[in-house]
C-alpha cells in the first residue's frame, strides 16, 4: 500500500495566522492539516463564515493539503470555563450542538475527511444514565446534520471525560443503533495514557470504523501531549497497525501546548513519523 498521510493540528500553531500556519505546515512536507475551529483560526461565529470557508478551501487546494475538522477549542463558547458547555453539561447543551453543526457545514464546504468531537466532562452529581441520555440526544442531532451534508463524524474518547475509552465509544454507537455516519477518532497518545490494550491493538480493534487519527506521545496514566520520544508510545508498531488496517485518513500531530516553537516542533514530529513508518515497510 502507499504511505500514510501525515498532518499537523492548527491548535499547535496558535501564535500563527491561519494562512501562515498552513504555509509552514505545507512547506515542511505535511500532507494535511487538522483544523480546530476557534477564534484564532476560522472562527465559526465571526461574520461571513461561508465566504471565509470558501477562501480556505481554495488555499488548501493550492497547498495540496487535506483536512479534518477538529472541535476541541478551549474557550470558543465560554471565556470563563474551558470546553464548556459540552454535550453532557447541565445547561446550554444546545450551544455545543450548534457549534458542532457549524463544524459539520464547514467540513462539507472544505471536503474534509471528518469532523471530530468528544463528550465533555459529566458534572458532579449527575448519574451515568443521565449522562448517556444527554450525550445520545446531542450526538443524534449532530448526526442528523452530518447525514444531510454527507459528512463523517469521528467520536474521540478523551481522558477525564464522560466517554474516555474506545469501549465507551462502542457503547455510544450501540445506544444510537450503530449509525454509519458515526465513526471513531483515535489519539495514539491517549491509548498509552488510558487504554488497557497496546496502541497497535487499539487500532486493530477499531478497524474500518477508524476515521481520524491524532498523533503524539504520552506516558501511562498522565494526560500530557508530548513530542515523540518523550513518552512511552511504540510509534513504529502504531503506524504499522494503521497500515495493516488500510487506514487512508490523516495522521495529524496533536501538540497544542507547543505553539511557542511550532515550526521547529512540527519539523521534528514529521521526521519522527517518517522514520517510524520506514521501519514498517
Amino acid at each position: 500500500m502507499t504511505g500514510l498521510r501525515f498532518g499537523y493540528g492548527t491548535n499547535g500553531f496558535a501564535n500563527h495566522r491561519l494562512d501562515e500556519a498552513l504555509a509552514v505546515i505545507a512547506g515542511l512536507g505535511y500532507d494535511g492539516v487538522a483544523l480546530t475551529l476557534d477564534h484564532p483560526h476560522l472562527d465559526p461565529f465571526a461574520p461571513d463564515l461561508a465566504a471565509r470557508t470558501a477562501a480556505l478551501a481554495r488555499r488548501l487546494d493550492q497547498l495540496g493539503l487535506g483536512v479534518v475538522v477538529e472541535t476541541g477549542a478551549r474557550y470558543v463558547l465560554d471565556p470563563w470555563h474551558k470546553h464548556e458547555p459540552t454535550l453532557v453539561s447541565a445547561e446550554s447543551r444546545d450551544r455545543r450542538v450548534d457549534y458542532l453543526g457549524r463544524a459539520v457545514r464547514v467540513a462539507a464546504d472544505l471536503g474534509a475527511d471528518a469532523v471530530s468531537f468528544w463528550s465533555g466532562t459529566l458534572p458532579a452529581g449527575t448519574t451515568p444514565e443521565e449522562g448517556w441520555r444527554r450525550l445520545t440526544t446531542g450526538t443524534a442531532e449532530v448526526l442528523e446534520t452530518a447525514e444531510r451534508h454527507g459528512v463523517v463524524c469521528a467520536f474521540e474518547p478523551e481522558p477525564g471525560m464522560f466517554v474516555d475509552t474506545l469501549g465507551g465509544v462502542a457503547e455510544l454507537r450501540r445506544r444510537l443503533g450503530d449509525p454509519a455516519a458515526l465513526r471513531v477518532t483515535i489519539d495514539l497518545g491517549h491509548t498509552v495514557c488510558n487504554e488497557d490494550a497496546s496502541t497497535a491493538d487499539c487500532v486493530r480493534g477499531v478497524g474500518p470504523l477508524l476515521a481520524n487519527v491524532q498523533a503524539d506521545d504520552m506516558r501511562r496514566g498522565t494526560h500530557e501531549h508530548l513530542e515523540f520520544g518523550d513518552g512511552e508510545i511504540d510509534l513504529p508498531a502504531a503506524l504499522g497497525a494503521l497500515r495493516e488496517t488500510g487506514y487512508r485518513g490523516l495522521v495529524a500531530v496533536e501538540l497544542p501546548r507547543h505553539a511557542h516553537a511550532a515550526p521547529t516542533v512540527a519539523a521534528r514530529a514529521l521526521e519522527a513519523l517518517r522514520k517510524a513508518e520506514a521501519v514498517t515497510r
